[in-house]
């Protein structure tokens, strides 16, 4: 498996040099371990977002209804507070051929401060699942872990490990689209918050019209694919 960002993001040890006074057998001191910051960690699957985001427009998403992530990043911060430490990743998949279109959005990402896990998608099972709960595992065992995000609606993978943590005592969240989550939105121990209840995520308003948000007068549900498609299969 290649490395997480916990390991990539780990500096080496930083070694001391100095002369040892030699006056004869002595009782070692040892060092007063100091308690790890509190750390709000956020994972982003980006596939199951993007999937989600698709379904829920019918159609691929314009600039003007793609995340941003800068206003992800100050949600977090506001999480953590003033005195805990915020991690925020990105998980992604590359297809081969893509590197060029796929490389901005990248670089556009670290650039606000996130760090981002990618991994090529040479097969149907290069997902980046067991990577994020890796990541998620790393961070845990560290210490000091005391809220994870997670941005995804799979609950096929997250939804145990995710009430394992909150057993753990570990606060969780799930960040998503409701209508993609159900596992987080029907839970009672994982908090749920739609992605486009934190402010200033999305520049306009989904159209997100569904079974579930009827308006007392109707409306329209558009089709999610063209008639003619049928002839295409």
């Amino acid at each position: 498996m290649s490395p997480s960002p916990a390991d990539l993001a780990t500096p080496p040890t930083a070694l001391t040099g100095g002369e040892v006074e030699e006056t004869g057998p002595a009782q070692a001191e040892e060092p007063t371990a100091e308690a790890p910051p509190s750390r709000t960690l956020l994972v982003w699957d980006a596939p199951n977002i993007d999937m989600s985001l698709g379904s829920l427009l019918g159609t691929r998403p314009t600039s003007a209804f793609r995340p941003r992530f800068d206003a992800v990043g100050r949600w977090l911060l506001s999480e953590a507070g003033p005195d805990g430490l915020a991690e925020a990743t990105v998980f992604t998949n590359v297809v081969p051929g893509s590197t060029e279109i796929v490389r901005p959005w990248v670089e556009a990402l670290r650039n606000v401060g996130f760090a981002v896990f990618a991994k090529p998608k040479i097969a149907d099972d290069s997902d980046v699942d067991e990577d994020m709960l890796a990541h998620i595992e790393a961070r845990r065992v560290e210490g000091g872990l005391t809220h994870v995000v997670v941005a995804s609606g799979d609950g096929r993978a997250f939804r145990e490990p995710l009430e394992d943590l909150v057993a753990a005592g570990v606060t969780v969240t799930v960040i998503g689209f409701r209508e993609y989550a159900a596992f987080a939105v029907a839970s009672d121990i994982v908090d749920f918050l739609d992605l486009e209840d934190i402010e200033g995520v999305f520049r306009e308003p989904l159209p997100r019209v569904s079974l579930d948000t009827l308006p007392d007068t109707g409306a329209w549900l558009p089709p999610l694919r063209s008639l003619r498609s049928l002839l295409e299969r």
